[in-house]
């Protein structure tokens, strides 16, 4: 692995809340003595042997499910995923084959969403265009091309908590007798490319109990994004609350530092964001924008925002910029640094809007808001003027990053 991808593995793991889950007792407390912290205190570790625990469970089909509906099936595969975490997203380009290969000779699979969508950081939704609601769910299941239902627990969590699910994914394989064979990761690599793989480890438990043979290893240790409990919510709150008294800086710019910054001689993808305090639009789409600037935070990306209101107005700027708690996210001050740049709110100086025109974007009309996606090396990938669809902004700058890091 590259240095640059393994700077971006060691951010997802952070990005994730990563838990690579050691091999722990049949039941857990979630005291501050377990080996797993943090956990629900009516948590259940499933043991090899144990009995597929029931569930009744909304399916994004519209159906509701209980594990009676897949009664039939020789073999059950239970897998908890999520829309958000790259360690799902890599997982599914192995899990689809499986299923497609294996259905016929008797495999049937289920997915469960194990997270409430209030209990998912901001910053954790870099690596994917949906958070994990039950909506958005149906939306990443059909991007994703799922073949199999898609149950969603976030309300309860009960079925996450009784079967012990720790991450996404998590996979549970029963016998005949929904008797549990498999319980742990669905293979060995955390990227997408199936080459990574080298113990593929939930492919061998099916193709094991589909022979009548053993698991050759019955349990290994679940490695992706922790589950996200509801219980953890009152957290978030006081990270989003730390964000809003965060400082906000502003500085100004002529048109040669415009200029140096749509070069974009940086790993980042840039946004930069021309806007003003009288421009109804740009006003609008502000809270937007700094949303998506804490999102992506992880990755490597960020927005700049160019203020293009009269330089005498800086203390009006400012305030605005305040209110709507426009700070620059940490990683991206580190990365500021190294520039030799402090701050990502800028208000340009200078007098001529066609300097300033011919610095960021030649093709740029004239009208605000004016926003660009820089590539590194400067190359413009999506411009828009006039108010922002910033879903498709989003969209745009995930294409750009990639739903992956790649080794």
């Amino acid at each position: 692995m590259n240095s640059s991808a393994f700077r971006l593995a060691l951010l997802t793991l952070s990005a994730c809340g990563l838990l690579f889950a050691a091999d722990a007792p049949k039941a857990v407390k979630g005291s501050g003595e377990d080996l797993e912290k943090g956990l629900p205190p009516d948590f259940h570790r499933l043991a090899i042997g144990d009995a597929a625990p029931d569930f009744k469970l909304p399916g994004i089909d519209g159906r509701t499910y209980t594990l009676a509906d897949f009664k039939t099936a020789p073999l059950l595969m239970v897998v908890f995923l999520s829309n958000h975490c790259p360690y799902s997203h890599a997982a599914e380009t192995r899990l689809l084959p499986l299923v497609a290969a294996m259905k016929p000779r008797g495999l049937a699979v289920v997915a469960i969403n194990p997270n409430h969508p209030d209990a998912v950081g901001v910053g954790e939704l870099g690596y994917s265009k949906y958070n994990d609601s039950f909506d958005e769910m149906k939306l990443y299941a059909k991007d994703a091309g799922f073949t199999f239902p898609y149950l969603y627990d976030g309300e309860t969590q009960a079925t996450a908590k009784a079967y012990g699910c720790l991450a996404t994914p998590h996979v549970f394989v029963f016998d005949r007798d929904r008797k549990l064979r498999y319980a742990g990761r669905f293979d060995d690599s955390r990227f997408a490319d199936a080459a990574t793989v080298t113990s593929p480890d939930t492919r061998n438990a099916v193709e094991a109990l589909l022979a009548g043979k053993p698991v050759p290893v019955p349990m290994t240790r679940p490695m992706g994004c922790s589950t996200k409990w509801l219980f953890k919510k009152a957290a978030l709150a006081a990270i989003d609350e730390k964000w809003t008294n965060e400082p906000v800086t502003l500085e100004t710019i002529d048109a040669a530092g415009v200029a140096a910054l749509a070069q974009n001689k940086t790993e980042k993808v840039r946004v930069i964001n021309v806007w003003a305090t009288w421009c109804a639009p740009c006003v609008q789409e502000f809270p937007a924008l700094v949303a998506l600037s804490r999102r992506l935070n992880n990755r490597d990306f960020e927005i700049v925002t160019l203020s293009i209101d009269d330089p005498k107005e800086q203390p009006k700027v400012l305030k605005f910029l305040e209110a709507r708690h426009a700070a620059t996210p940490n990683r991206t001050k580190r990365s500021l640094q190294r520039e030799g740049r402090a701050t990502n709110n800028y208000l340009y100086a200078g007098a001529s809007t066609d300097a300033l025109a011919q610095a960021l974007d030649p093709a740029w009309t004239g009208p605000v808001p004016h926003t660009v996606i820089l590539a590194p090396g400067g190359k413009v990938l999506y411009r828009r003027t006039g108010q922002l669809d910033v879903e498709e902004l989003k969209n745009k700058a995930l294409e750009a990053l990639g739903p992956f890091y790649q080794p």
